[in-house]
């Protein structure tokens, strides 16, 4: 017992100390490896950073906006007032008889275009023919007693010179015979009346144009005192528009009338992307309306091919003037700002500048410039919204066959 202690004294604690500097010394050695670590990935990271900063600041050439760009041209352009409008048949005739009786035929056809004096109905004609017949016996035997008269006046005029008879018969036989005039004008006028009745039973169309829908059929009793009627036919030939304008653009419109200018009126549907008919101004309202501060327009339209159809709406555009000798540009090359309208105007490095311009009056794709550019000037009018000033361009098309003008 005494040795194994004694050995444990002596040969016990170095061999403890010897294992504790073995855990010391692999402590170290991971600490190192691990701070080996963390210096190496340091140093990738800062070089990933310093060659990604570099290439960051080379900023290497932008590459060139392909755009279409077209040149500004000399030219005219007109001076238009748009107004909406109502197309408004000249004539709309609602067909009612003029005599009574049974309706024994209707000749038309629903929607048929009928020309002035087109036969449409008949009513029955042999009442009016009977009573034509009756005034024209009447007519034959009046007439016949003022002839019988005139004679017996003149056999009493005879007498009365050789003073056979009394003045007086003479007198009583002579205003017999003006009363028997009196009855022959009378019967007469019961004849034409006859006549006329007569002719009323063949119903006529008034005025040309289209016929709407049938509003009696054969056999129905029609009178007078009928509020339907018998059709209703619209004239479609010539026809007309009425439309408005501000007030404030009357005077220039009425100096032109006064003038005797024929002012061209173009009808368009509600989109104003189709051309319904061409026509003239024909007249203009007496008063301004006071609610809306417009006055009406009255425009004429030949209407050969039907194309305006009554109470439709449309877009009446009234040149006004025409503007000669100005600046011509798409629309598609106008932009506009809050501060500005301009357009990119192709200088000849092939480079972009924005151009402010002062706009004129338009129509449909082009605009009028009236200050800002000149003739020959190319503007971009496709791919603008990618450009900015200095912008390097591609040009894929060009209008005018004109080489860009440097500033």
């Amino acid at each position: 017992m005494t040795r194994r202690r004694t050995d444990e004294k002596k040969g016990g604690s170095p061999r403890i100390l010897s294992g504790d500097l073995l855990r010391r010394w692999w402590f170290w050695l991971l600490a190192a490896s691990l701070l080996g670590i963390v210096a190496y990935t340091q140093l990738t990271r800062s070089g990933q950073t310093v060659g990604s900063s570099t290439k960051a600041g080379s900023s290497p050439a932008q590459p060139s906006v392909p755009v279409t760009a077209v040149a500004a041209k000399k030219g005219d352009i007109g001076i238009y007032l748009i107004g909406l409008g109502t197309v408004t048949p000249i004539a709309t005739v609602t067909i009612h008889t003029r005599v009574n009786g049974e309706l024994m035929k209707v000749n038309y056809k629903e929607g048929q275009i009928v020309p002035k004096g087109y036969l449409l109905a008949v009513v029955d004609p042999r009442p009016y023919e009977a009573a034509l017949l009756q005034a024209q016996g009447q007519l034959a035997r009046d007439k016949a007693l003022l002839a019988d008269a005139r004679l017996d006046l003149e056999r009493y005029r005879i007498l009365a010179q050789q003073d056979s008879i009394a003045k007086q018969q003479y007198d009583t036989q002579r205003y017999l015979v003006k009363q028997d005039e009196g009855i022959v004008k009378l019967d007469q006028g019961n004849l034409d009346s006859a006549k006329v009745n007569v002719v009323y039973t063949r119903i006529t169309a008034p005025v040309s144009g289209r016929i709407g829908l049938r509003l009696v059929d054969p056999g129905n009793i029609v009178q007078t005192t009928d509020t339907t009627g018998i059709a209703v036919i619209t004239q479609l030939e010539p026809i007309t528009v009425i439309f408005t304008i501000p007030e404030d653009n009357l005077p220039a419109v009425f100096d032109k009338l006064k003038a005797g200018a024929r002012l061209p009126v173009d009808a368009y549907n509600r989109e104003q992307t189709k051309k319904l008919a061409a026509g003239s101004l024909l007249t203009m309202d007496n008063q301004i309306d006071p609610n809306s501060g417009t006055v009406r327009l009255r425009a004429e339209f030949p209407n050969k091919d039907h194309g305006l159809f009554p109470n439709q709406f449309v877009n009446a555009r009234l040149l006004l003037d025409t503007k000669r000798g100005t600046i011509l540009v798409p629309t598609a090359a106008i932009q506009r700002s809050p501060q500005a309208t301009f357009v990119y105007l192709v200088k000849a490095d092939q480079t972009v500048t924005v151009r402010p311009v002062r706009l004129g009056p338009t129509e449909a794709d082009t605009a009028s410039i009236d200050e800002g550019l000149s003739p020959g000037d190319l503007v971009v009018v496709e791919g603008a919204e990618r450009l900015r000033e200095g912008s390097k361009v591609q040009l894929k098309g060009q209008g005018s066959g004109s080489s860009p003008k440097g500033n």
